[in-house]
């Protein structure tokens, strides 16, 4: 029986994928299962992949032949995972030796669907540690009850997908697996099903992810048209949540963590190519026209001065019958 799936996606990493099998060698255990999945990498990486597999106890390796993305890779591996209990990590990141283990026995002291942890994020040779923004630890509550408040920054702010671990029901309930094709920001849609829709959850304060922050390669970092994925990820939250039975509670913090966003990606345009920044301006503009209008006005009066007139110069553009959907 397979008690741990770790699934770990690889997508041109070849410089950092040596230090991330390294530490999963060193969290290793007979019945944990490292599913490596190559999502069609053009560099090194699938040749360290392959020595992995031989070398690395447990380890499982899926190539693709198309590069799909984050979320598509991440949904290979939860659909070949065979464990009871599954967790991610990206493969630039890396752990701490013996971080699974204890990760493990935290969710199964608890009983709950999924527990969320800290992480220490790595820029260069800067270290920090980031926190859930959750303030009860190791108490098991509903994931719904840590949506709110709408104006503090919540454990559905805190969207990232290694930083925890979830019980395999969530798999077989359809709650886990990640919407396909989504280029970035394919943890938010994913963060606010599990809360509003998994039943149990804790938060522990439990260090041993390591983010590494600044790499070249990650989209984060490229301003070409996949960051817009954004749109469609919140397009996507405020769409579920709005069928929600408790909507008119829960939308004004998904609308108003959408504008937010918003706002910070027309704050640094300059980083676009020409283009990409104005397909951003005329996306954002109909999407904001797309938002419940109430609940839109109020999110923007509540932000800080200089967001909220980027947003209501942004709403008061034209939009074009082509500014519907992004397109990659």
């Amino acid at each position: 029986m397979v008690k741990l799936s770790v699934i770990v996606p690889f997508y041109n990493v070849q410089q950092y994928a040596p230090d991330t099998l390294k530490s999963l060698r060193a969290n290793a255990r007979e019945d944990f299962e490292f599913i490596l999945v190559d999502d069609c990498s053009r560099d090194e990486t699938p040749d360290i992949l392959a020595r992995a597999e031989r070398e690395l106890p447990g380890a499982v390796l899926v190539s693709h032949e198309k590069n799909g993305g984050l979320a598509t890779a991440r949904n290979t591996g939860i659909d070949k995972a065979r464990g009871e209990y599954l967790t991610f990590l990206d493969g630039d990141d890396w752990l701490a030796p013996g971080y699974f283990p204890q990760l493990l026995a935290a969710i199964e002291d608890l009983g709950c669907d999924f527990v969320r942890t800290d992480h220490v994020q790595c820029t260069n040779r800067a270290r920090a540690i980031h926190r859930v923004p959750h303030g009860r630890r190791g108490v098991v509550m509903s994931p719904r009850d840590a949506i709110l408040p709408t104006d503090r920054s919540t454990s559905v702010d805190y969207a990232y997908a290694w930083a925890g671990i979830y019980h395999r029901r969530l798999v077989d309930r359809g709650i886990l697996h990640f919407t396909d094709g989504l280029r970035t920001a394919e943890d938010r849609p994913w963060i606010w099903k599990l809360h509003r829709e998994a039943k149990s959850f804790a938060a522990v304060g439990l260090l041993g992810v390591f983010y590494r922050r600044g790499v070249a390669s990650s989209l984060t970092q490229i301003g070409d048209v996949r960051q817009l994925d954004f749109i469609r990820a919140f397009d996507q939250v405020i769409e579920e949540t709005a069928r929600d039975p408790e909507a008119d509670r829960l939308l004004p913090k998904a609308v108003r963590t959408y504008c937010a966003i918003m706002a910070h990606h027309l704050g640094a345009i300059e980083r676009f190519e020409p283009a990409v920044a104005r397909k951003l301006r005329s996306l954002s503009a109909a999407a904001l026209k797309r938002m419940p209008q109430d609940v839109l006005a109020e999110a923007i009066d509540s932000m800080d001065a200089q967001r909220a007139n980027r947003l209501r110069k942004v709403r008061r553009r034209p939009v074009s019958a082509s500014a519907g959907t992004v397109s990659v």
